[in-house]
């Protein structure tokens, strides 16, 4: 009797073992920072969907990234950026000016948990179980008189040196890109290694980018980019059904998430910031749609997903220039 009963705890032992999953979280901060905190809330929420999740914390994206792809993980939380190699649909919402406002943010945000979208989560065995934002990214210059396209031309800017979209675009308005990743941006910014960098708030004071920006740098208010962040998975290893309950919960959080960028942005000394001339913002606009629109052709963003966001843009503001055209 007493065997029987060891022989069928061993044998609970190893089916909840089976059922148990590692989920890699990468956050600047680690598990002190506020993504690792609403996925300590999401492991606890996932035990209802039938998962057992474990997190692991990385300050490492491209650490985490690896682990994940080399199975040491059964699930990871990335940037958008870096998501791109798994999903290109979702990888896409942080494409350049593609989400110009908070606004549209959340528009585009409670699309990703649609189930007439539940297939586009699906890629190369990876599933997307979960987007959510992180924040705008801004310009930020070590000298504030490089306050237009014209000016910043032949000045150094660091580009993820992951994400072919950022070179790309350095490129078309005549900047130096110089390859930088979130273990090294903060520094080479600093030391003046690199001119401008585009970043969002959660990297402001992690990153010390104040010490860069000194008493003659800037923020410019203008966002370039929304960086996102994705939870992916590989579907075999979490019960059925999963995903689509997994992004309803993550939408769910959408309010948490938007009210922790605000505190961030809103933390950064007013001093910093700078607002770019009404007049300079429409060329800028054409200009990251131009760029779109070539990275689309290139393959580097989602076709489907940037007829979706210009979609959100012309409900948001049905006068844009943008919305009687028929090429993105």
């Amino acid at each position: 009797m007493k065997i029987k009963m060891i022989l069928a705890g061993m044998t609970l032992a190893v089916g909840m073992t089976a059922h148990a999953q590692t989920v890699c979280v990468f956050d600047v901060l680690g598990a002190q920072g506020d993504t690792y905190a609403m996925m300590k809330d999401y492991a606890v929420s996932a035990k209802q969907w039938g998962a057992n999740v474990t997190l692991k914390p990385y300050s490492d994206e491209r650490l985490a990234s690896e682990d994940f792809k080399a199975g040491q993980c059964d699930g990871v939380f990335l940037t958008g950026m870096r998501a791109r190699a798994f999903n290109s649909f979702t990888g896409s919402l942080d494409s350049i000016g593609g989400i110009p406002s908070y606004s549209s943010l959340k528009m585009a945000m409670s699309l990703m948990a649609n189930p007439k979208l539940a297939d586009e989560m699906l890629s190369n065995g990876y599933e997307v179980v979960g987007v959510s934002p992180l924040g705008a990214a801004y310009i930020m210059v070590r000298d504030s008189s490089i306050n237009s396209l014209a000016k910043a031309a032949g000045k150094k800017f660091g580009v993820l040196d992951y994400d072919k979209a950022q070179g790309i675009m350095v490129q078309k308005v005549g900047a130096q890109p110089v390859s930088v990743d979130l273990t090294s941006i903060g520094g080479k910014f600093n030391n003046g290694q690199v001119d401008i960098i585009g970043m969002p708030a959660i990297g402001f004071k992690p990153f010390e980018l104040y010490k860069g920006i000194g008493t003659k740098g800037a923020i410019f208010r203008f966002p370039v980019v929304q960086v996102t962040g994705d939870i992916i998975i590989r579907p075999e290893k979490f019960p059925e059904g999963y995903g689509q309950k997994s992004r309803i919960w993550i939408l769910s959080q959408l309010g948490r998430g938007m009210d922790s960028i605000n505190k961030v942005e809103r933390a950064i000394d007013a001093k910093y910031w700078m607002d770019i001339a009404v007049n300079d913002k429409i060329g800028y606009i054409k200009l990251m749609r131009e760029a779109r629109i070539t990275l689309t052709k290139q393959g580097i963003y989602n076709k489907k997903l940037m007829s979706i966001l210009k979609k959100v843009r012309c409900q948001q503001d049905p006068q844009s220039f943008e919305c009687a055209l028929t090429d993105e």
